[in-house]
Protein backbone atom coordinates (compact mmCIF):
# COMPACT_ATOMS: atom_id res chain seq x y z
CA UNK A 1 0.00 0.00 0.00
CA UNK A 2 1.31 3.62 -1.01
CA UNK A 3 -0.62 6.23 0.71
CA UNK A 4 0.30 9.62 0.36
CA UNK A 5 -0.64 12.45 3.07
CA UNK A 6 -1.69 15.65 2.06
CA UNK A 7 -3.88 18.90 2.81
CA UNK A 8 -3.28 22.50 1.81
CA UNK A 9 -1.35 25.17 3.08
CA UNK A 10 1.17 23.96 6.67
CA UNK A 11 -0.39 24.08 9.74
CA UNK A 12 -3.00 21.41 9.71
CA UNK A 13 -0.68 19.04 11.50
CA UNK A 14 0.13 16.83 8.22
CA UNK A 15 3.33 15.45 9.03
CA UNK A 16 2.12 14.37 12.39
CA UNK A 17 -0.40 12.37 10.84
CA UNK A 18 2.00 10.71 8.68
CA UNK A 19 4.52 9.85 11.06
CA UNK A 20 1.74 8.79 13.56
CA UNK A 21 0.16 6.97 10.68
CA UNK A 22 3.11 4.98 9.64
CA UNK A 23 3.63 4.06 13.36
CA UNK A 24 -0.28 2.08 13.45
CA UNK A 25 0.55 0.75 10.09
CA UNK A 26 3.85 -0.53 10.63
CA UNK A 27 4.88 0.60 7.48
CA UNK A 28 7.66 3.08 6.40
CA UNK A 29 7.26 7.00 6.37
CA UNK A 30 8.93 9.13 3.50
CA UNK A 31 9.68 12.71 4.12
CA UNK A 32 8.41 14.30 0.58
CA UNK A 33 9.16 17.90 1.62
CA UNK A 34 12.28 18.05 -0.57
CA UNK A 35 12.22 22.14 0.54
CA UNK A 36 11.01 21.95 3.69
CA UNK A 37 11.85 18.63 5.73
CA UNK A 38 9.27 18.57 8.93
CA UNK A 39 10.10 14.64 10.22
CA UNK A 40 13.11 13.67 12.74
CA UNK A 41 16.49 13.67 11.00
CA UNK A 42 18.27 10.60 11.10
CA UNK A 43 21.93 9.44 10.25
CA UNK A 44 23.10 8.16 6.93
CA UNK A 45 21.36 8.88 3.22
CA UNK A 46 18.49 10.54 2.63
CA UNK A 47 15.73 11.54 0.46
CA UNK A 48 17.90 14.26 -1.80
CA UNK A 49 20.70 11.34 -1.77
CA UNK A 50 18.13 9.03 -3.26
CA UNK A 51 16.67 11.28 -6.00
CA UNK A 52 20.04 12.59 -6.88
CA UNK A 53 21.66 9.09 -7.27
CA UNK A 54 23.77 8.68 -4.74
CA UNK A 55 22.14 6.28 -2.49
CA UNK A 56 19.52 3.78 -2.95
CA UNK A 57 15.95 4.01 -1.37
CA UNK A 58 16.73 1.02 0.71
CA UNK A 59 19.91 2.66 1.68
CA UNK A 60 18.62 5.53 2.84
CA UNK A 61 15.42 3.88 5.17
CA UNK A 62 16.32 3.88 8.73
CA UNK A 63 15.18 1.77 11.35
CA UNK A 64 16.04 2.90 14.08
CA UNK A 65 13.03 4.53 16.87
CA UNK A 66 10.02 4.06 16.92
CA UNK A 67 8.96 4.35 13.46
CA UNK A 68 11.25 3.26 10.29
CA UNK A 69 12.07 6.20 8.22
CA UNK A 70 13.29 7.81 4.96
CA UNK A 71 14.53 11.22 6.14
CA UNK A 72 14.78 14.09 3.80
CA UNK A 73 17.19 16.48 3.75
CA UNK A 74 17.86 20.18 5.17
CA UNK A 75 20.17 21.62 2.62
CA UNK A 76 19.22 24.29 -0.28
CA UNK A 77 22.21 22.50 -1.88
CA UNK A 78 20.75 18.88 -1.86
CA UNK A 79 17.11 19.71 -2.60
CA UNK A 80 18.60 21.68 -5.72
CA UNK A 81 20.05 18.85 -6.80
CA UNK A 82 17.50 16.23 -6.65
CA UNK A 83 15.49 14.71 -8.99
CA UNK A 84 11.66 14.90 -7.80
CA UNK A 85 10.33 13.17 -10.85
CA UNK A 86 12.26 9.72 -9.61
CA UNK A 87 10.14 9.59 -6.26
CA UNK A 88 7.86 7.06 -7.75
CA UNK A 89 10.07 4.81 -8.73
CA UNK A 90 11.52 5.13 -4.84
CA UNK A 91 8.38 5.12 -3.03
CA UNK A 92 8.22 1.42 -5.03
CA UNK A 93 11.09 0.46 -4.05
CA UNK A 94 10.21 0.84 -0.59
CA UNK A 95 6.84 -0.56 -0.72
CA UNK A 96 8.01 -4.17 -2.90
CA UNK A 97 10.80 -4.36 0.45
CA UNK A 98 8.23 -3.07 3.62
CA UNK A 99 5.19 -3.49 2.19
CA UNK A 100 3.19 -0.27 3.40
CA UNK A 101 4.54 3.28 2.30
CA UNK A 102 3.06 6.99 4.16
CA UNK A 103 4.25 9.64 2.03
CA UNK A 104 4.52 13.16 3.42
CA UNK A 105 3.82 15.74 0.83
CA UNK A 106 4.89 19.16 0.91
CA UNK A 107 2.63 22.00 1.68
CA UNK A 108 0.90 24.14 -0.81
CA UNK A 109 0.27 23.05 -4.63
CA UNK A 110 3.84 22.88 -6.05
CA UNK A 111 4.32 20.35 -9.10
CA UNK A 112 6.77 18.31 -6.26
CA UNK A 113 2.58 17.47 -4.77
CA UNK A 114 1.42 16.36 -7.87
CA UNK A 115 4.48 13.88 -8.29
CA UNK A 116 4.17 12.74 -4.85
CA UNK A 117 0.61 11.81 -5.06
CA UNK A 118 1.10 10.18 -8.11
CA UNK A 119 3.65 8.07 -6.51
CA UNK A 120 0.58 6.73 -4.66
CA UNK A 121 -2.41 4.15 -4.31
CA UNK A 122 -4.63 6.97 -2.52
CA UNK A 123 -4.10 9.85 -0.11
CA UNK A 124 -5.17 11.15 2.60
CA UNK A 125 -6.47 14.83 3.32
CA UNK A 126 -5.63 16.67 6.33
CA UNK A 127 -7.47 19.54 7.63
CA UNK A 128 -8.15 21.75 10.38
CA UNK A 129 -11.99 22.47 11.64
CA UNK A 130 -11.37 26.07 10.64
CA UNK A 131 -12.54 28.29 7.05
CA UNK A 132 -9.09 28.60 5.71
CA UNK A 133 -8.20 25.48 6.48
CA UNK A 134 -11.22 24.02 4.75
CA UNK A 135 -10.64 26.06 1.47
CA UNK A 136 -7.04 25.02 1.25
CA UNK A 137 -7.95 21.36 1.30
CA UNK A 138 -10.99 22.05 -1.04
CA UNK A 139 -7.73 23.00 -3.67
CA UNK A 140 -5.67 20.17 -2.61
CA UNK A 141 -8.77 17.38 -2.95
CA UNK A 142 -9.28 19.17 -6.72
CA UNK A 143 -5.04 18.69 -7.25
CA UNK A 144 -5.64 14.97 -6.22
CA UNK A 145 -8.60 14.40 -8.31
CA UNK A 146 -6.80 15.95 -11.44
CA UNK A 147 -3.91 13.62 -10.89
CA UNK A 148 -6.50 10.63 -10.38
CA UNK A 149 -5.70 9.72 -7.18
CA UNK A 150 -8.40 8.57 -5.22
CA UNK A 151 -9.31 9.90 -1.89
CA UNK A 152 -9.16 7.51 1.23
CA UNK A 153 -10.25 9.59 3.94
CA UNK A 154 -10.21 13.15 5.32
CA UNK A 155 -8.43 13.53 8.17
CA UNK A 156 -9.49 16.47 10.65
CA UNK A 157 -6.84 16.89 13.12
CA UNK A 158 -6.67 18.56 16.07
CA UNK A 159 -10.61 19.17 17.36
CA UNK A 160 -11.08 20.49 20.42
CA UNK A 161 -14.46 19.54 20.46
CA UNK A 162 -16.35 16.80 18.40
CA UNK A 163 -17.63 18.00 15.23
CA UNK A 164 -21.53 17.21 15.13
CA UNK A 165 -22.67 15.00 12.45
CA UNK A 166 -24.14 17.52 10.22
CA UNK A 167 -20.91 19.50 10.21
CA UNK A 168 -19.40 16.20 9.43
CA UNK A 169 -21.60 15.54 7.21
CA UNK A 170 -21.06 18.87 5.18
CA UNK A 171 -17.55 18.29 5.38
CA UNK A 172 -17.29 15.00 3.86
CA UNK A 173 -19.78 16.71 1.14
CA UNK A 174 -17.61 19.00 0.38
CA UNK A 175 -13.88 17.25 -0.08
CA UNK A 176 -15.79 13.99 -1.04
CA UNK A 177 -14.89 11.35 1.79
CA UNK A 178 -15.48 9.75 4.79
CA UNK A 179 -13.83 11.91 7.82
CA UNK A 180 -12.17 10.88 10.75
CA UNK A 181 -11.48 13.36 13.56
CA UNK A 182 -8.08 13.39 15.48
CA UNK A 183 -8.49 15.13 18.84
CA UNK A 184 -6.15 17.96 19.93
CA UNK A 185 -4.02 16.55 22.83
CA UNK A 186 -0.90 17.46 24.76
CA UNK A 187 0.24 13.79 24.12
CA UNK A 188 0.64 14.52 21.04
CA UNK A 189 2.57 17.64 21.46
CA UNK A 190 4.66 15.98 23.36
CA UNK A 191 5.75 13.30 21.49
CA UNK A 192 6.35 16.03 18.84
CA UNK A 193 8.93 17.44 20.93
CA UNK A 194 10.53 13.86 21.33
CA UNK A 195 10.38 12.91 17.75
CA UNK A 196 8.18 9.83 18.70
CA UNK A 197 4.53 8.47 17.69
CA UNK A 198 1.99 9.62 20.20
CA UNK A 199 1.34 6.31 21.02
CA UNK A 200 4.86 6.06 22.25
CA UNK A 201 4.51 8.42 24.65
CA UNK A 202 0.74 7.96 25.76
CA UNK A 203 -0.70 4.28 24.67
CA UNK A 204 -4.03 5.20 26.00
CA UNK A 205 -4.50 8.37 25.16
CA UNK A 206 -7.69 9.37 22.92
CA UNK A 207 -5.47 10.63 20.36
CA UNK A 208 -3.55 7.49 20.05
CA UNK A 209 -7.07 5.54 19.98
CA UNK A 210 -7.84 7.57 17.37
CA UNK A 211 -4.83 7.17 15.04
CA UNK A 212 -4.97 3.37 15.71
CA UNK A 213 -9.09 3.70 14.59
CA UNK A 214 -7.78 5.71 11.24
CA UNK A 215 -4.91 3.53 10.67
CA UNK A 216 -7.94 0.41 10.84
CA UNK A 217 -10.02 2.47 8.22
CA UNK A 218 -7.36 2.86 5.56
CA UNK A 219 -6.07 -0.65 5.57
CA UNK A 220 -10.00 -1.47 5.17
CA UNK A 221 -10.29 1.40 2.54
CA UNK A 222 -7.32 0.53 0.50
CA UNK A 223 -5.60 -2.12 1.43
Amino acid sequence: MKLAVTGGKGGVGKSTVAYNLGAELDGVVIDGDLGMADLPARRGPDLHDVLAGRATPLEAVSEEGAVRLLPCGRSLAGGRGADPTALADVVDAVERQYGTVVVDVPAGLRSDVGVALLAADACLLVTRPTRPAVADAVRARELARAVDTPLARVVLNRVEQSYPENRLDRLATTLEGPVTQIPDSPAVRRAQRAGLPVRAVDPDDRATVAFATLATQVKQGVG
